[in-house]
């Protein structure tokens, strides 16, 4: 695929949560990879990824970038908006930990009286996951491989995880690449190996090379 003049340009995408400036430590990495990156925000609860992905879709119309990189929840709205609005011209997306195939543990979280409303109205996105990927923009996911941290306490986690989202849970059909790193869910927005193979994916296809 053909790559944009002004794909050096990145904007990065949060999950739930967070806010805008949970992704700075990961722009950081990125911009010492010679990217120039961008945050945008959303309110994943009190709106939720559906509200998250049309807002993505207008930010794209008024200021088109070709590369895009999704945080948790953030890879499955930056889908769900290509999805939506597939003439964007998107070239490129990275998923960072993202529960592509739907996550188990926002599953469990959504069974239990008094706990589903942390999910907010994210939850049905994140428990569906996303259809396999047909769109034009290539997708690549970076999943991370250190089991740290509470999806343990929620449900049963087999296989590798990187203690919130399952690796399996990352491995959507139609994606052109996939990676796991030494990471925890929320150790992958520090990674500085992360962020080198995003960048890498971001400028060539693939993780590897």
């Amino acid at each position: 695929m053909p790559t944009s003049p002004a794909a050096q340009n990145v904007l990065l995408v949060h999950g739930i949560w967070n806010a805008r400036h949970w992704l700075a430590p990961f722009a950081l990495r990125l911009r010492r990879e010679g990217l120039a990156p961008e945050l945008f925000g959303y309110a994943s609860i009190l709106a939720g990824a559906e509200t998250g992905a049309e807002r993505l879709v207008e930010h794209l119309r008024r200021k088109p970038t070709a590369w895009l990189v999704g945080h948790s929840l953030g890879g499955l709205v930056i889908l769900e908006a290509l999805r939506r609005a597939p003439d964007l011209p998107v070239e490129r997306v990275v998923c960072l930990g993202s529960p592509l195939n739907g996550s188990g543990v926002a599953a469990a979280l959504g069974d239990r009286p008094g706990l589903s409303w942390a999910l907010g109205r994210s939850r049905d996105l994140l428990v569906r996951g996303c259809a396999p990927w047909d769109g034009r923009a290539e997708v690549g996911v970076v999943a991370g491989g250190h089991a740290r941290g509470v999806g343990g306490l929620f449900t049963r986690m087999d296989g590798p995880s990187d203690g919130t989202v399952a690796v399996s849970e990352t491995r959507l059909p139609g994606i052109a690449d996939h990676c796991v790193v030494p990471a925890s869910h929320t150790g992958l927005v520090l990674s500085a190996e992360a962020a080198r193979r995003a960048a890498r994916f971001l400028r060539h296809g693939r993780f590897a090379g």
